[in-house]
């Protein structure tokens, strides 16, 4: 560490080291070994203050750990113990931790200088909507003043509080000059450019730099994208760190005619579109292997489109000798499938294993034929084959430790055509928030691009007949998807309207569809939810996923018939304020 005499730089500069690093939740030792490790780079880099993420301390989100005594009387012993090291004239931190005070728990950021916690600032605005739900487990902060650090009056909004401008004015008018803003901001597809608009609004509002340092890495179904940046207070971008990569960086601040501006930096390029949604699921994969500490991944490799993806998206993430992969082929499954499946495990490098199903399915089905007995063949004779997939793949992973991942893509998942018990086994869903076409435009791009950190093979990793070929569970002979569904184009879109923008079946109609469609498609959504609340969690990369973002009931009647809009009858509508207060009193 470096010695006592960075407290005596002028304070018209300063250096900011921005950790975007990943943590872990509930990993206390490991997130302050974390700390010491970003503190001993920033030294190096002539750093006065380290910055880290949204309660990084603790892991975000951490949910109702919090609601522990234990975890809270953890987290403050660490936080105790990082801020005695600062004594040693290193840099400053800037850390965050859930707070107790009062029998109240707030979500905190603390200054720790000088071998002391010299300031905390609590988060006022708490999100309570799509994944989060911090109302739930922590209490609203008072408007906060900014904190004196070597000269400098930082202002120290914890993310959701610039979404609004309520708590930057307070900031401004208090004394800030320089805005540095921790985060746990996750990813959806154009966060960054979101994010970005809302930080432009309010430096124009105020008129001050602002540093945006955000969390990187996976947890359970979230994937925080890091894309960390930094504008001047004309709002031009004056940093930018890469997206979904760990680094320690430093900015230099410098007060020039009485104004703070940044004045060295880096600048990264940031992923855009499906390069960062194919990054999103990467890394999901594989952090989500990587901290429940399984030792690679297991799956069905059909000879389809999502299996080939999901295959791709698992070697870049862990490595091809921590993936396997298993045919298992019964009578309706084409040549054209094993050549393929083969084709695409050769071009992956990994471990590759032809497991046929018949003797299983046989047996199954000659042990319920007496009570079948004068029942035709049906949809239940072609569950048990993907039943029997699932239970054998299932095994492989008991019997070895990997984890099952499954494959069934966004579309499917939205109007159930998957099979509970059987498809649907498994721990954990890389493209489970990806519509079908989609998936089929990852697999071209990955055939063309390798991600930053891939640990897969360049070039066509995934065979262009998988690509090409039409759609099929092979459970029947002669089997499209297309026979029980519409094409995926109309019905990608019809579910996007559904789900993602909650739009009505007569709004939806009016863009081209077919009534009938629409409503057989909204009448498949509701009914599946019963499945998708059973299904394994997945990679989030839309604004809007099963789980966390969508809450439906699963007993549900209700259906949009595609009337059309019927204004409110303002003859019978109540007069404005009554039941109010005011409104009894008259």
């Amino acid at each position: 560490m470096r010695s006592m005499s960075t407290h005596s730089r002028p304070a018209d500069r300063l250096v900011i080291a921005l950790a975007q690093i990943d943590c872990t939740v509930g990993d206390i030792s490991g997130n302050c070994d974390r700390v010491r490790d970003a503190r001993a780079q920033a030294a190096a880099q002539g750093a006065d203050l380290v910055m880290f993420s949204e309660l990084f301390l603790a892991g975000y989100p951490p949910e109702d750990l919090v609601l522990k005594p234990a975890f809270l009387e953890a987290c403050r012993s660490a936080l105790e113990d990082l801020a005695r090291e600062t004594v040693d004239g290193g840099p400053a931190l800037l850390v965050g931790v859930p707070w107790a005070e009062e029998g109240r728990c707030y979500n905190a950021y603390a200054l720790l200088d000088g071998g002391r916690i010299e300031a905390v600032r609590f988060k006022v605005d708490l999100p309570n909507y799509g994944v989060f739900d911090e109302k739930r487990v922590f209490e609203p902060g008072r408007a906060p003043g900014p904190v004196a650090f070597r000269g400098v009056r930082i202002g120290l909004p914890i993310c959701e509080d610039i979404w609004t401008p309520d708590v930057v004015e307070t900031l401004v008018e208090t004394g800030a000059e320089v805005l540095l803003v921790p985060n746990g901001s996750p990813y959806w597809r154009g966060k960054h450019d979101e994010r970005l608009g809302i930080a432009v609004a309010r430096v124009a509002e105020s008129g001050l730099p602002l540093v945006y340092l955000n969390q990187i890495g996976g947890q359970d179904e979230l994937v925080f994208d890091g894309g960390s940046f930094a504008l001047n207070g004309d709002c031009s971008l004056a940093a930018q760190l890469p997206a979904f990569q760990s680094v320690v960086a430093s900015i230099t601040l410098a007060q020039v005619k009485g104004e703070w501006r940044i004045e060295e930096a880096p600048k990264a390029l940031a992923p855009e579109g499906d390069e960062a949604d194919y990054l999103a699921c990467m890394v999901g994969l594989r952090d989500y292997v990587d901290r429940n500490r399984f030792p690679g991944v297991v799956m069905g490799l059909s000879g389809g489109v999502d299996s080939a993806l999901c295959a791709a998206l698992a070697v870049d993430a862990l490595g091809p000798e921590r993936v396997h992969c298993v045919m298992l082929p019964y009578r309706f499954t084409s040549g054209e499938s094993l050549t393929d499946a083969q084709a695409c495990a050769d071009a992956l490098g990994l471990r590759y294993d032809i497991v046929p199903i018949a003797p299983a399915v046989e047996g199954l089905e000659q042990t319920l034929a007496g009570i079948f007995a004068g029942r035709t063949r049906d949809i239940t004779e072609e569950n048990l084959q993907s039943r029997t997939r699932g239970v054998l793949l299932m095994a492989v992973s008991n019997k070895f430790g990997p984890m099952l991942v499954t494959t069934g893509n966004k579309s499917e998942m939205s109007v159930g055509y998957a099979t509970i018990y059987g498809d649907m086994n498994g721990g954990f869903n890389p493209i489970k928030d990806l519509y079908k076409m989609q998936v089929f435009r990852l697999c071209e791009l990955r055939n063309r691009w390798i991600p930053p950190g891939a640990k897969g093979p360049d070039g066509e990793v995934i065979p262009h007949n998988i690509i090409v070929k039409p759609p099929s569970a092979e459970l029947r002979e002669n089997q499209k998807d297309q026979d029980s569904l519409p094409p995926y184009e109309v019905l990608d879109d019809v579910l996007e309207c559904l789900v993602e923008r909650e739009m009505r079946v007569s709004d939806i109609v009016a863009r081209g569809h077919d009534l009938e469609t629409v409503k057989k498609v909204e009448r498949l959504l509701y009914i599946a939810e019963y499945k998708r609340r059973q299904s394994a969690p997945g990679v989030k990369v839309t604004k809007k996923n099963f789980g966390r973002d969508r809450r439906y009931p699963i007993v549900n009647r209700f259906r949009d018939q595609g009337q059309p809009l019927r204004e409110p009858d303002a003859s019978i509508a109540p007069k404005k304020g009554l039941g109010t207060a005011e409104r009894f009193e008259e």
